[in-house]
């Protein structure tokens, strides 16, 4: 097992990102070492200020935390623009700690995309995209994940309109390659079974309720069987999800965001895991937003932030 630190950038400081961060270490009683990037000014409740990482190992007592400088307070639920470079400097000092073999992994706290473009004219649509501008990345895959279900959506936040002009066989085939060598490599599969789901009802019903299955989705499918993935589909969404199907595969590759989400969001709401797959290092992040109506409450749920968490130190074990 990995003895470096897993590195948690801050997030939004309005949002609960910092209250779950504490929630979070208290729980895993040292299971997972970890250090959070923050302005300790922002930071309530008992923390140990490091120097480094090196500094980290052994406390257990206290949240570990390497100081940021902010401009701003940090006012629950009511986001501060003076803020905003400071998100996002934090996420690449992070990136630089785990890039650099400091951190094991890197694992995000909520950012507000809003206010990081207000603030300091964020130009990113958010995390995934940064961190792939970040690491020199072209092309990164976003997952979700829980115990039950592994679940990839090719195309993501665009309007259900612009899917089928989105999805091309380019787009796919790297998904389908990007998810399978991130299950080889940080999950410890050997062959990984890939679900592949239609665009439409039934995948088409033999082109009855559209043809992308039979144009696109069937040809590429088949020929990267013939190289030796193990890959089945298209199948009809409606069928993919319930505990019998889901035995049969190690994670499910949609063509579209609700077409993936809802499913996991079903099965395990508070436990979900946003995994960015297809980065040169480990990325992590709890599946939920700021939340700045229960900022501050003492309210917010940590459940996502400690799989997150779990996820990413396992993940760091299984890559070495």
């Amino acid at each position: 097992m990995s003895k470096r630190p897993v590195v948690v950038s801050c997030g939004e400081p309005a949002g609960v990102g910092l209250e779950i961060a504490h929630s979070a270490f208290n729980a895993l009683h040292g299971d997972v070492p970890m250090v959070l990037l923050a302005d300790r000014r922002h930071v309530s409740g008992t923390v140990t200020e490091v120097a480094s990482l090196d500094d980290v190992t052994g406390l257990e007592t206290a949240l570990p935390l390497l100081h940021h400088d902010f401009d701003g307070d940090a006012v629950p639920g009511t986001p501060d623009p003076r803020n905003a470079q400071g998100v996002i400097d934090v996420i690449a000092r992070g990136v630089d700690l785990v890039s650099s073999g400091g951190a094991s992994a890197l694992c995000t706290l909520p950012i507000h995309k809003k206010a990081l473009k207000d603030g300091a004219d964020f130009a990113y649509p958010g995390h995934t995209e940064y961190l792939a501008a970040l690491a020199g990345v072209e092309r990164v895959v976003m997952m979700l994940a829980c115990p039950d279900l592994r679940v990839v959506p090719v195309t993501i936040h665009i309007a259900v309109a612009d899917v089928p002009t989105a999805l091309t066989a380019e787009l796919l085939e790297d998904t389908l390659r990007i998810t399978e060598a991130a299950l080889k490599r940080d999950f410890g599969i050997a062959e990984p079974r890939l679900a592949v789901a239609g665009l439409n009802p039934h995948a088409g019903e033999g082109g009855a309720m559209g043809t992308e299955e039979i144009t696109l989705i069937t040809p590429l499918l088949d020929r990267l069987s013939q190289d030796g993935m193990r890959l089945s589909g298209p199948m009809s969404a409606d069928t993919m999800f319930h505990a019998q199907a889901r035995a049969g595969y190690d994670a499910a590759v949609c063509m579209y965001h609700d077409q993936a989400l809802i499913p996991i969001k079903t099965i395990d709401f508070a436990g979900g895991v946003n995994v960015t797959l297809g980065l040169p290092f480990i990325r992590t992040s709890p599946d939920h937003g700021t939340a700045f109506d229960i900022a501050g409450k003492g309210l917010a749920d940590p459940t996502s932030t400690i799989a997150a968490l779990r996820m990413a130190w396992d993940m760091a074990d299984k890559r070495g």
